[in-house]
């Protein structure tokens, strides 16, 4: 495989509200990839979030809200690029073609179609089971040599790897005719996260924090006030023995796990670092010091947020120069396939 130039490309669905889990898991470390690395492009996945049905107004205001997150968070957009999915062509574009690419056994293997289409799945759309390959485009059409994933979207990491693969060796003798050598596309690699890179619910350790759970008590939304991040955290769900001293006692304790993992993040150490200073606590003691650390570091992003969101002509500006500059890289990738496919194409 030859060198590629490292790119970072990653993105958030302007699905529902943004949570702690959304923050934790993906946003926080965003930001914390811009110094490392050249080329970081952050996109708002609004094609992808039209696999199910979307109120156009609503999904209008989440495409802005998910950018204000992104910016109150710490991305900054002279930097990183920005935008929204739909302002760039060549994501869809190149998706067609890898549709002819990638085969029906690899995405009939894709358990989260089956996770999110239940059991009726013959009245999911189209969209939804293709998903993977729309995300294989996101990704190739900058050719990103990495992207920070969390354990559910692992399995569609590997599907991008393997439609690459099978496009460099689908098309080998063109691609080194056009002068791209014995690759077109990197194997992109997963960056994968830290102590808390999957957030559990506050009120089932078992189960993954989400914007679709009806109790809004099961998880922290960005935009909470310091009263709500308080009252959350404090009815939270836990069980009846204190904190261990080592990290073996989570074991079988996945609240207990989660708040600790969360605690963690939100400050920047491993989990062993925090048992080190509240083993033996009561969780009412650890608790109160994990509400005091969410509010210090949560309750100013969310109110960026709330300011961001209230000027929308700005966030639009933001995404249409994040777009411009997305095209400028995707665009010549995006004719070069067209050539090495042998598509005739306008000079």
């Amino acid at each position: 495989m030859p060198a590629f130039q490292e790119l970072v490309f990653s993105g958030v669905q302007p699905t529902g509200n943004l949570h702690l889990g959304n923050y934790l898991g993906a946003i926080k470390r965003f930001v914390a990839l811009q110094p490392q690395y050249e080329t970081c492009l952050y996109c708002v996945v609004d094609l992808h979030a039209i696999t199910v049905w979307q109120d156009p107004a609503e999904l209008t205001n989440q495409i802005r809200e998910v950018t204000a997150a992104f910016l109150a968070a710490g991305i900054d957009p002279a930097r990183a690029i920005v935008f929204n999915q739909s302002q760039v062509p060549q994501h869809a574009e190149l998706a067609w073609i890898f549709n002819c690419v990638a085969r029906l056994g690899w995405l009939n293997r894709m358990t989260q179609f089956k996770e999110k289409a239940g059991k009726d799945r013959e009245n999911a759309s189209i969209g939804l089971y293709d998903y993977p390959v729309l995300m294989a485009a996101d990704i190739l059409a900058y050719r990103a040599t990495h992207v920070p994933v969390g354990e559910d979207q692992k399995q569609h990491l590997e599907l991008t790897r393997d439609i690459a693969q099978k496009f460099n060796n689908d098309f080998a003798g063109w691609i080194a005719a056009h002068g791209h050598g014995e690759a077109f596309f990197p194997l992109t690699e997963p960056l994968i996260g830290g102590p808390a890179a999957r957030v559990m619910s506050l009120r089932d350790g078992t189960k993954k924090m989400s914007k679709s759970d009806p109790s809004d008590y099961s998880r922290i939304n960005l935009t909470d006030d310091a009263d709500a991040i308080a009252q959350k955290v404090r009815k939270a769900k836990t069980d009846a023995e204190p904190l261990p001293s080592e990290v073996d006692g989570l074991a079988g304790r996945p609240e207990a796990d989660n708040l600790v993992g969360i605690f963690a993040a939100l400050r920047d150490v491993a989990r062993e670092d925090v048992l080190r200073d509240y083993g033996g606590a009561q969780f009412s003691a650890f608790k109160g010091a994990l509400v005091d650390l969410a509010v210090e570091k949560l309750g100013p992003i969310g109110g960026e947020m709330k300011r961001l969101v209230a000027d929308p002509a700005y966030i639009d500006r933001v995404l249409a120069d994040g777009a411009d500059r997305a095209e400028a890289i995707a665009a010549p990738n995006l004719a070069a396939v067209k050539d090495i496919v042998g598509f005739v194409r306008k000079r």
